[in-house]
């Protein structure tokens, strides 16, 4: 990562005997910054803060760039990106690329990722100073701001951990000397400092002018009488990145866990035959975009790659299938969990020795559930798995709340990515996975239970005080279907990692719910690992599929009672005061696990779906008690 303005050359620090070149200030691995560190986000270096660049900042080498294939994924998002206003078009060509490498050696703006210095106010660290000043009135020594005390020292400071965002993503520094003069006049040469107080607590915090005097406590930025217009300010995106905003600026401190919320999308690389030919396109995609009825023929009788990707298929075929990909017509494609579901439900039964090719990227066999646990209707071992991820853009303050599809909203607090750019950064993910299904007949009869309806209603009405305290943007109420299946991942997920070899966050979930009414009901879940870069997994978590029933045990046991009970098994998402809206019978000390792993933000949980809890109705649970 490269910063963005460079006021530096690359030097030579002196190691031994020996010279080298200065490496970067710091590194990212290139997973990362699909989603966690993605455009827009604050990140903080060894001696910087900085802003990590739009798509229009990033800078890749000459030749290949590193495109990930995936066209389910980019059909999808098509449709939905183009509704945006302005509308993003994706490429044919390279709709999903990789993040760029960069080179340690060669640190410089035209190398990987370009990162823009932000915040650009800092903190003197004289303890006898303290000033609070602009990045204009510093000096850079051994590539280092320093600041001129009133001593004659020059000392160095760090960046303040303080900026301005609002709920839309834009973000700006915070407006320091207008802050410390609110309900005073203007001063006319301002000499603000920082004062942390001996705790550094957040209450002890306050802002001096030194000049005349004027303070203010850092808390009543979050007093309503000191909220700040949004200046609509997008630094990421460059010198044109700037949009209205009737929004206000919150206090942000940049290294929070709400200071940056990625919006990934992802999909799995399923076979899927009825779009085998549009499969085999993609690969001689760049040749045959232009091909008409006279030009086919030619192309697949001198290219051998085109004959062979189109072997079996008449030019007709062909020809329609290039007319509509040029018109991205997506008419009667499925929904991606849709088709998932449907390949896993047909996953062929294992047989004794049966080893999955290695050019493919699916390979999952079916076996037989538990037969302990009835409830469970289908269990398939997932040996090989691709996943492709992308970011389609971030929110701010708010965490964005993905449907029950796991599609998120890009509505209007949805920021973007670039201006110009006509792709998405995107990773790959190869692992394997343990796919395990509820039986539809008893999750219908469990939903019917006077018990469960009563829970129902008071989930939704959880849900519905918290998007009216949101003024919710267009999130539909998930069910309480989706609950029980998202209780029960959690609960198994945290059960099953003690034995697999994998720690906990490296599992993941990937929900599949729909109701009785739906063309296709899903009540489905998919915990998967793998790694980005790699080739595969080791197979513990597979391996661990085949005792599901030991491990669905103990996911009974450990939800059955929480070290917070009764206060957490009481737990009413609806007279909440504390504003947990979202959750039932869950807290950290039963269902919460790492964010990387689930796909809601630990929201719409409940253990009292799963298993009796106490302060519960014994009727609520879906499973028995253990």
């Amino acid at each position: 990562m490269s910063r963005r303005p460079s006021r530096r050359n690359p030097g030579r620090r002196q190691r031994g005997r020996h010279h080298q070149s200065k490496g970067p200030e710091g590194e990212i691995r290139r997973s990362q910054v699909v989603g966690t560190y993605g455009p827009g986000a604050l990140v903080d270096l060894l001696e910087h803060a900085v802003l990590v660049g739009g798509l229009d900042f990033w800078n890749y080498p000459n030749g290949p760039r590193p495109v990930i294939p995936e066209p389910r994924l980019r059909e999808r998002l098509t449709e939905r990106l183009a509704r945006l206003d302005p509308p993003v078009h994706l490429s044919e060509d390279e709709p999903f690329l990789g993040p760029p490498a960069a080179r340690d050696d060669a640190p410089a703006p035209w190398n990987g990722v370009q990162a823009l210095e932000f915040p650009g106010w800092f903190v003197c660290q004289n303890t006898d100073c303290r000033a609070l000043v602009g990045r204009g009135t510093l000096d850079l020594k051994n590539d280092r701001w320093h600041h001129l005390c009133d001593d004659g020292k020059q000392s160095p400071v760090v960046p303040v951990r303080f900026v301005a965002a609002c709920v839309r993503g834009h973000v700006q520094d915070f407006p320091w000397v207008f802050f410390a003069h609110l309900g005073v006049s203007t001063c006319a040469s301002p000499r603000l400092c920082l004062d942390e107080g001996a705790s550094g607590d957040f209450s002890d915090i306050r802002v001096t002018c030194r000049t005349c005097g004027a303070h203010q406590p850092l808390s009543r930025a979050r007093i309503r009488d000191a909220e700040l217009p949004c200046r609509g300010r997008r630094p990421w995106l460059g010198d044109y990145g700037r949009e209205d905003c009737d929004r206000t600026m919150r206090l942000l401190v940049r290294t929070a866990t709400n200071a940056y919320f990625g919006q990934v999308e992802s999909a799995l690389s399923i076979p899927d035959p009825t779009r085998e030919i549009e499969d085999r396109l993609e690969s001689i995609w760049p040749i045959v975009k232009n091909a008409e009825a006279d030009s086919l023929p030619v192309l697949r009788s001198t290219i051998d790659s085109v004959a062979a990707a189109l072997e079996g298929y008449s030019d007709e075929d062909v020809l329609t299938a290039i007319a509509a990909r040029r018109a991205d017509r997506t008419v009667g494609r499925e929904p991606l969990r849709v088709a998932e579901m449907r390949q896993l439900l047909q996953s062929p039964r294992e047989r004794p020795g049966e080893v999955a090719d290695p050019e493919l990227d699916f390979f999952a066999r079916r076996i037989e559930p538990p037969a302990d646990y009835p409830a469970i209707a289908g269990l398939v071992l997932v040996h090989k798995l691709r996943t492709v991820r992308a970011q389609v853009g971030f929110t701010r303050l708010e965490a964005p709340t993905p449907d029950a599809d796991g599609e998120v909203d890009l509505g209007v607090e949805s920021q973007r990515l670039g201006l110009d750019a006509r792709w998405l950064p995107a990773s790959e993910v190869r692992g394997e996975g343990v796919w395990i299904t509820l039986g539809e007949a008893r999750v219908c009869a469990w939903e019917d239970r006077p018990a469960v309806i009563e829970r129902d209603r008071e989930l939704r009405a959880g849900f519905d005080a918290w998007t009216s305290s949101r003024q919710a943007r267009s999130i539909v109420y998930p069910g309480i279907r989706y609950y029980l299946l998202h209780s029960f991942s959690h609960l198994l997920m945290s059960a099953i990692a003690l034995d697999c070899g994998y720690p906990s966050a490296s599992i993941s979930e990937r929900l599949y719910c729909a109701s009785r009414a739906a063309d296709l009901p899903m009540a489905a879940i998919l915990l998967s690992t793998g790694s980005a870069g790699a080739e595969g997994t080791l197979g513990g978590l597979v391996e661990e599929g085949r005792r599901l029933g030991r491990h669905i045990e103990r996911a009974l046991r450990m939800g059955s009672l929480c070290s917070n009970d009764p206060v957490c098994g009481g737990h009413s998402p609806a007279a909440d005061h504390g504003e947990r809206h979202l959750e039932g019978a869950a807290c950290h000390g039963c269902l919460f696990v790492a964010e990387p792993s689930c796909e809601q933000f630990n929201v719409y949980l409940d253990r009292a779906l799963v298993v009796p809890t106490l302060g519960q109705d014994p009727d609520l649970a879906f499973f028995e008690a253990p």
